[in-house]
């Protein structure tokens, strides 16, 4: 957006100064512990410092923020431990969707799973762990919005948006692509199978997986 078309006060300019942040911590633009100064944001979004102020408080309620009394904002440092909590909390909801996606996929959006099976397959044998990433997490989305499981979706975007930083740590690291690969493959099996209590069980198996890949 120009920056003469951005409103620079109200909602509107919270909400334009909430996107943004969230976004450059999602993308890694912004480092864990980092500080968040309420005048340089303001100048960069062109807005006032009471929608930053505002914009902030929000992403602490989603967890991606933290407020230092005396010391201000800086993006929340999410250490093993809350990675590993957070896993087993997505472990229940994600094999819900899984199951749910199972029951009520239709046939195309089964091909649509198959296709990005097949892609993750290729970014794999091309040795592409960056697109391999992304396609994982479209993977996981498009299973969460074929569930049809609106509150567990919800939660889980909020969940998903505080291991960013576990989960490009993940991606690089030497064979860990190929071990997640087989995981997501036996998840897009058995939602095509339509088998709700196969498809819980490989969302389960796979982020059991990953819990003990945050660990090593």
């Amino acid at each position: 957006m120009p920056k003469e078309a951005r409103p620079s006060t109200g909602e509107q300019a919270k909400q334009h100064a909430l996107a943004q942040l969230r976004q450059a911590i999602l993308h890694g633009e912004m480092a864990p512990a980092q500080r968040l100064v309420e005048n340089e944001l303001a100048e960069q979004f062109g807005v006032t410092r009471a929608s930053i102020r505002a914009a902030l408080i929000d992403l602490e309620a989603q967890g991606l923020v933290e407020r230092i009394r005396n010391r201000g904002s800086r993006v929340r440092v999410v250490t093993v431990e809350e990675a590993v909590a957070i896993t087993e909390c997505r472990m229940v909801l994600e094999g819900l969707c899984a199951a749910k996606a199972a029951v009520l996929a239709d046939d195309d959006q089964l091909a649509e799973l198959t296709e990005l099976g097949t892609a993750m397959t290729k970014a794999v044998a091309d040795g592409e762990p960056v697109t391999y990433s992304e396609l994982n997490q479209e993977l996981h989305a498009k299973v969460r919005e074929f569930s049809g499981q609106r509150t567990a979706v919800d939660l889980l975007e909020r969940l998903n948006a505080q291991l960013v930083r576990h989960r490009f740590q993940l991606a690089l690291r030497p064979g860990r692509p190929q071990q997640s690969l087989n995981e997501h493959l036996a998840m897009i099996e058995a939602i095509r199978a339509r088998d709700p209590q196969a498809a819980e069980t490989a969302v389960r198996a796979h982020l059991t997986s990953v819990i003990e890949a945050l660990r090593d």
